[in-house]
């Protein structure tokens, strides 16, 4: 199986447009930082799979220069993006990330790309507090998925439904028709509902690259477990954090 890492993005962000390209740490974007987190697994090639919208141009022509490989679908079925975001790339294995996630633990993507190595299972996710990573606002996870099983929910969904929007929503509500594997996140997170360190407000992006900077000066390698030690020893952080959250499921 030829296993690819595809990150969904776009310009178009309705709360922080641009986001993805707003600076962040040092000298790089948020894009380029996740990016460099990802180039860090060894033997899959990452692919940014953006829309043909022209507000995505300016995103293109960055990536590019950087020396990324850049896909461009359509900007609502993002199913069909990421089925022929693979497909243009020769993958049949799918590491599905979100671009606002500077804090993906690349740890935890080796670990998906190893599982699914040794797997047949159509689906393969974390899993935190009974549900998948995927719906929740910690920001630290991947996704595995078959690019044959997202061909199945293409000709078995219609356009303009969930299923075409979040790519793999239909896969894991659907147990019984698909093979779906978990991943246990660690115990020390488990129960946590206070950690929000996906980007989707300016409040977001303001507690993120605080709390960024602040481990990267203590640790260049700082780990899952030092971003918990830290939030427990910042108060003030996490309550904005707890605030944005319970604003955001309004």
């Amino acid at each position: 199986m030829n296993i690819g890492i595809i990150v969904q993005a776009r310009m178009g962000s309705t709360r922080l447009p641009g986001k993805i390209l707003k600076q962040f740490y040092g000298d790089k974007t948020l894009l380029e930082t996740l990016l460099e987190n990802l180039h860090k697994v060894q033997g899959s090639k990452v692919i940014v799979a953006t829309s043909v919208n022209e507000n995505n141009d300016q995103l293109e022509r960055f990536l590019t220069e950087k020396g990324e490989l850049v896909f461009r679908g359509s900007e609502n079925d993002v199913l069909d993006r990421f089925i022929k975001a693979a497909e243009a790339n020769n993958v049949d294995g799918i590491v599905r990330i979100c671009s606002d996630n500077p804090f993906m633990d690349w740890h935890g993507i080796a670990q998906l790309v190893e599982k699914a190595k040794a797997s047949d299972a159509d689906y393969i996710g974390f899993r935190i507090n009974d549900k998948p990573s995927i719906l929740t606002h910690f920001g630290f996870w991947g996704e595995f998925v078959r690019l044959s099983a997202l061909k199945r929910v293409a000709k078995t969904t219609e356009e303009g439904t969930p299923a075409h929007e979040h790519v793999t929503y239909h896969i894991y509500n659907h147990p019984d028709e698909y093979k779906c594997e978990w991943i246990i996140c660690p115990d020390f997170l488990q129960g946590r509902n206070d950690i929000r360190l996906t980007i989707d407000t300016p409040e977001d992006l303001v507690n993120a690259l605080k709390v960024y900077s602040d481990l990267k000066a203590q640790d260049e390698n700082f780990t899952l477990q030092d971003v918990v030690d830290y939030l427990d020893s910042h108060e003030d952080i996490k309550q904005s954090m707890i605030s944005n959250i319970f604003q955001n499921k309004k």
